[in-house]
């Protein structure tokens, strides 16, 4: 296979336009174009799972953490970054980073996190804001249903557990051509009055481009009318984190004894006990200290993270418990989901899980 038949693969998994935008996903190294005979999947594409992809004849490593986050302005071998791009150049092996794209995703990290922890009842803790659009458009009443079913085709119209989504209404639409104009109804200089049927529907704002070409391809007018808005309101299936419950509640010690049981950490830091019995659980997988309030906010009594500072502990306030899990464990089963993803979509192909632990931290 070649490399730019796996991408739509890997972007149905996890989708670019999901990632945020200080993020550096997708194709990192490597040209569309190459043939690959094995992909190897992993949390960090260090220069020792490059040589890992090398011996196991894998011409492409499909990483979490992007191994290129900044710009790079040389290329000398002078750090950890540069010589795995280095090995990875000079050994015709491509790398492709997935990080918030999936991190964002209702089926990714967090799902993944909260569901290692037995949560039931899963939903987006932080839902990802300026995503939704609206696109209104006007169609002969006898054109209406072929626009609006290619409309849904093109991703137009999906809310939630709902799809084919989509308000119409009938109204008179009114034109006249000019001379250059060649109308579907009515002829040049003539002033029409046409029964219309007004199509509003919702669509993620990556789609734009397939929609309108969806729209243009079905729609009879040589002009089409439309108008596409920016919604205010949230996708709740797209965003960071996730809230859910467990089967039932847990005295805070046992509960993060299981944490520890389930995520394979050396070591929990965690906020002040507070005597309060532990059930509903907020997660974010990686950094998560930004979304202390939110979890708050949704009246959760844990929230399992990494990376919190000093001061982060302070913002529990008696509210809730925070508990780090450390950063590469709060991500740790990522790898094999990808993995699994790979496998049920290509499950004639080569799809190795890179064996090498790529946690920097270390415990006594």
């Amino acid at each position: 296979m070649k490399i730019k038949e796996i991408l739509p693969i890997l972007e149905e998994m996890a989708p670019l336009a999901y990632a945020e935008d200080f993020d550096n996903v997708g194709l990192l190294v490597g040209n569309p174009e190459q043939e690959i005979k094995g992909i190897l999947v992993c949390h960090d594409a260090l220069e020792n799972v490059i040589d890992e992809a090398i011996a196991k004849n894998c011409q492409l490593v499909v990483c979490f953490h992007p191994i290129i986050f900044s710009g790079l302005k040389k290329i000398t071998g002078a750090n950890y970054v540069e010589r795995a791009v280095v090995k990875a150049i000079k050994n015709d092996l491509a790398i492709y980073a997935v990080h918030t794209a999936l991190d964002n995703h209702r089926d990714g990290v967090n799902r993944i996190l909260g569901e290692a922890l037995g949560l039931e009842n899963l939903k987006i803790l932080i839902p990802k804001a300026q995503y939704i659009q609206k696109l209104i458009t006007y169609a002969p009443a006898e054109n209406a249903e072929q626009v609006r079913n290619a409309l849904f085709d093109a991703g137009a119209g999906n809310i939630g557990n709902y799809e084919n989504c989509s308000f119409n209404s009938k109204g008179i639409g009114t034109f006249m051509g000019n001379e250059h104009s060649d109308p579907q109804l009515g002829a040049r200089f003539e002033f029409v009055e046409a029964d219309e049927i007004k199509i509003e529907v919702t669509f993620e704002k990556h789609l734009e481009s397939k929609i309108l070409k969806a729209l243009f391809a079905n729609h009879p007018y040589e002009e089409v009318a439309y108008e596409i808005y920016a919604l205010e309101n949230r996708h709740q299936n797209i965003g960071l984190g996730m809230i859910g419950d467990l089967p039932q509640s847990m005295n805070e010690l046992d509960f993060l004894k299981m944490v520890q049981t389930q995520m394979q950490t050396g070591a929990i830091r965690h906020s002040a006990l507070i005597g309060k019995p532990i059930q509903c659980v907020a997660v974010l997988g990686g950094s998560g200290a930004f979304a202390i309030s939110a979890a708050k906010k949704a009246q959760a009594d844990a929230f399992v993270t990494s990376d919190l500072k000093y001061h982060n502990f302070y913002e529990a306030e008696n509210q809730l418990l925070l508990a780090d899990i450390g950063h590469f464990e709060s991500e740790r089963y990522t790898k094999n989901y990808i993995a699994d993803f790979l496998m049920k979509k290509i499950p004639n192909f080569a799809i190795v899980l890179s064996e090498e632990n790529t946690n920097p931290v270390k415990y006594l």
